[in-house]
């Protein structure tokens, strides 16, 4: 299913060369993150995914945007002025594009999927560590959830989910709620409520990576060698000068996703004016 992915992410990820390309001819929901002009547009996206031909998962990060200090004063001052419950480690989650999405794809998902994820340690993972070999241990929490392969865990029909937007945005709060209590056990504890499963290695994920490396880096190699026989000072040099150019273009547009360069959106929040 996860081939079948969409999401809904901010119009700016379209523009980013190859991925956000993809991403537009694969059907994924951009919003402006402006609700008087996407309400139109997210609305037309998901109802044409009502027909999509296969199973997906539709991913929405209702907080709609990254967690910093400064975004979660003031998400709690906007809570504060709305007489709802404060959080301590989530910001106030947006509603609206989250009720919109249960209307729209109502008897068409079977069910709300909640997880919570948290880096032992306090590790802060970057794509560029990834990048550069780092290791991350993560634990993930699925509070809801069906029952997928072989394990059994809780699960919520979107039946279960109120329709009307104001009844919706109240199971929201709630459920954001539970999440924030989950992570204060994490925090407090190092554990979540439940017990722990850990999946076993699995050898034939190693192998496919190994095939698919030996078949794509064999022809490079041989590129490289038939380079270095050829005894060529300019093709060495270019094809130098091609690597580095590609290692620091990959390194850029990571380097754009990292949390210190994130939009301002939740900086300022219209609604705490």
């Amino acid at each position: 299913v996860l081939q079948s992915s969409k999401v809904l992410a901010k119009k700016e990820l379209s523009y980013m060369p190859i991925i956000g390309w993809m991403w537009y001819f694969l059907e994924i929901v951009f919003c402006k993150r402006k609700w008087e002009e996407d309400r139109k547009t997210v609305v037309q996206k998901l109802l044409n995914l009502r027909d999509y031909p296969e199973n997906f998962w539709f991913l929405i990060h209702c907080e709609g945007t990254r967690f910093t200090e400064q975004k979660h004063q003031i998400s709690m001052k906007v809570a504060e002025a709305k007489g709802l419950p404060k959080l301590k480690y989530h910001l106030l989650p947006r509603t609206k594009g989250f009720a919109v999405t249960v209307q729209c794809l109502r008897n068409v998902v079977s069910a709300v999927y909640d997880s919570t994820l948290n880096f032992r340690n306090n590790e802060n993972p970057t794509l560029l560590g990834v990048l550069n070999g780092k290791k991350y241990h993560a634990d993930l929490y699925f509070l809801i959830f069906l029952i997928f392969s072989f394990t059994i865990v809780r699960r919520i029909p979107l039946e279960d989910v109120p329709e009307d937007e104001q009844e919706c945005s109240t199971w929201l709060h709630k459920l954001y709620q539970e999440k924030d209590a989950f992570q204060e056990q994490y925090y407090r504890t190092g554990t979540y409520p439940a017990v722990p499963i850990i999946p076993p290695r699995r050898p034939w994920t190693l192998l496919n990576w190994l095939f698919w490396a030996l078949l794509l880096l064999y022809p490079l190699f041989k590129l490289l060698i038939n380079m270095i026989n050829s005894g060529s000072s300019l093709t060495l040099a270019s094809f130098a000068f091609v690597i580095i150019i590609a290692s620091v273009g990959v390194r850029w547009m990571i380097g754009v996703t990292e949390i210190n360069k994130g939009s301002t959106y939740g900086n300022n929040d219209n609604k705490q004016k």
